[in-house]
C-alpha cells in the first residue's frame, strides 16, 4: 500500500539458528497437519465450520518507523514508552515486514534503514519479511518505475540484475545475523513490474513472459544468497477481495512455469470489500493451489477523523462494508481484527498463515514522500498521542485479549 498510489487509485518467532530456515518449513507444514486433525474433531463435535487453533504468523509493516523516531514520534503501551517492535513483540507479533527501495532518498526505506529495523526486530524474537519493491519508490498497481540506475538496460540486463541485486540484498541481512524468512519478489504486482518489459497489460494484448522472467529470477537470487537459510518466495497481488482476479493472476503466473512458496494478498476493506469478499478469495485460493496465504497487507481505521492537516483516505462509514458489525471506534477497529484472524483461521487445510497490520506506528508527522502527507493515520494502532489502543491484541495467536485494555492506554 503506498500514500501515493492510494492518492491515484482513490483509494501481510523464535528460529534463530542458521538451519531455521528448513526448520520454518517444517513448521509451517506440521502446523496445517495439526492444525486441521484439531479443527475436524472440533468441527465434528459442533458442526462449525473448522478453525486452527492460532495463526502462525502475525506481523505488522513497520518500515516507517526510524522517519517516525527522527521527529521524537514516541508510542506507549498502558503508560510505557517502548519502541514499536518491542510493544508489537510484547502482544504476540512473531514478524515484522520492511519495505525496500533500490536508490530512494537517504532515509526512507533504503538498504541500510531496513537493516537496522531488522537489527531491532530480531533482538525482540521477530522473524522477517523483506518487501522488495524493484523501484526508487513505491511500486503497486498504478506504478511499477524501475529504478534510475536500471533505466535503458536491455532485457537481459534486467533480468540479470533483479537476481544479482535481490541475492545481494538478502545477503546483506545475513551477514549481519538478521537472515530473511520470507522474500516479496514485488509489491502488488498484479499488473506487473518493472514497467514497460514486465508489464502484463499493453495496448497490444497480454504479455506474462517478462513478469514471469523477472519474479523468477528475483526467486532465483532470494534462495542462491543464503544457502544455509533458504527463505520462502511470496508473490503478491492486491486482489484479496476479488477471487476471479485472484484466480486469473496466480493460473497465468503457474502457467508460465513460476516458482513460489506463499500467496500474498492485500486486503483494504475500503478497497478490496467485504470480510466475506476475502473469505471467497482465501478459500478459492488455498483449494486451487495447495499453499500458505497470508493477507500482506491490511488496516482498519479507529476514527473517521483527520489530522496533519492531511484528509484521511477512510472518511465515512460507508466507505467500510462490514460498518454495522465493526464501526471506525477503538473497540470496533479491535473487533474488525479478531474477526479476521477467525477468517483466516477457517481457511481449508490450515492455509491461512497470518497477516500483517500495514503501518501501525505512522502518526502524523510524516509523509509518504516529500510532495504527499500521511492520509492513513486513523487506521494506525496507536492514537495521534502515540498512545496504544486496543487493537495492538491483534497479535495474539487468536486475535482476542486476555483482559481488557482501555482505548488510548
Amino acid at each position: 500500500m503506498t500514500e501515493a498510489g492510494a492518492t491515484l487509485r482513490g483509494r501481510t518467532a523464535g528460529l534463530r539458528s542458521g538451519a531455521r530456515r528448513p526448520r520454518l518449513r517444517l513448521l509451517l507444514a506440521i502446523s496445517a497437519v495439526v492444525v486441521v486433525a484439531v479443527a475436524a474433531v472440533a468441527a465434528a463435535a459442533t458442526g462449525h465450520p473448522p478453525a486452527s487453533p492460532e495463526l502462525r504468523i502475525r506481523g505488522a509493516d513497520i518500515s516507517f518507523t526510524l522517519q517516525e523516531e527522527a521527529i521524537n514520534q514516541l508510542l506507549t503501551d498502558n503508560g510505557t514508552q517502548a519502541p514499536v517492535e518491542r510493544i508489537l513483540s510484547d502482544h504476540g507479533a512473531n514478524f515484522v515486514r520492511l519495505r525496500l527501495w533500490v536508490n530512494p532518498q537517504p532515509g526512507t526505506s533504503d538498504l541500510g534503514s531496513a537493516l537496522t529495523l531488522a537489527r531491532r526486530a530480531h533482538d525482540a524474537g521477530l522473524q522477517l519479511l523483506l518487501d522488495l519493491h524493484y523501484s526508487d519508490s513505491w511500486a503497486d498497481g498504478t506504478a511499477q518505475h524501475p529504478p534510475a540506475a536500471w533505466q535503458g538496460f536491455s532485457k537481459h540486463e534486467l533480468v540479470s540484475t533483479v537476481e544479482s541485486y535481490t541475492r545481494e540484498t538478502v545477503a546483506a541481512f545475513g551477514r549481519q545475523g538478521t537472515p530473511v524468512d520470507i522474500v516479496q519478489i514485488g509489491n502488488e504486482i498484479t499488473r506487473g513490474m518493472l514497467w514497460p518489459y514486465g508489464q502484463i497489460y499493453r495496448p497490444d494484448g497480454e504479455d506474462w513472459a517478462g513478469i514471469s522472467e523477472l519474479v523468477n529470477a528475483g526467486a532465483r537470487g532470494a534462495r542462491n544468497a543464503t544457502p544455509d537459510h533458504q527463505p520462502l518466495i511470496m508473490i503478491h497481488s492486491d486482489t484479496g477481495g476479488d477471487r476471479d482476479a485472484s484466480i486469473n493472476f496466480f493460473d497465468q503466473l503457474q502457467r508460465q512455469g513460476v516458482g513460489f512458496d506463499m500467496i500474498g494478498l492485500t486486503y483494504y476493506p475500503f478497497w478490496n470489500g467485504s470480510l466475506a469478499d476475502l473469505d471467497r478469495t482465501l478459500r478459492a485460493l488455498a483449494y486451487r493451489y495447495n499453499k500458505d496465504i497470508i493477507v500482506a497487507e491490511t488496516a482498519y481505521p479507529w476514527t473517521l477523523s483527520s489530522s496533519g492537516g492531511v484528509r484521511s483516505v477512510v472518511r465515512s462509514a460507508e466507505a467500510l462494508p462490514d460498518a454495522a458489525e465493526y464501526p471506525p471506534t477503538p473497540q470496533g477497529q479491535a473487533n474488525f481484527y479478531a474477526a479476521l484472524n477467525r477468517l483466516l483461521r477457517e481457511v481449508p487445510d490450515g492455509r491461512g498463515a497470518g497477516y500483517f497490520i500495514w503501518e501501525p506506528g505512522w502518526l502524523p508527522g510524516v509523509g509518504a514522500d516529500a510532495h504527499t502527507g500521511n492520509a492513513h493515520s486513523n487506521l494506525t494502532l496507536f492514537d495521534w498521542q502515540g498512545h496504544g489502543l486496543p487493537a495492538l491484541d491483534a497479535f495474539r495467536p487468536t486475535g482476542t485479549s486476555g483482559s481488557a485494555r482501555a482505548a488510548g492506554g
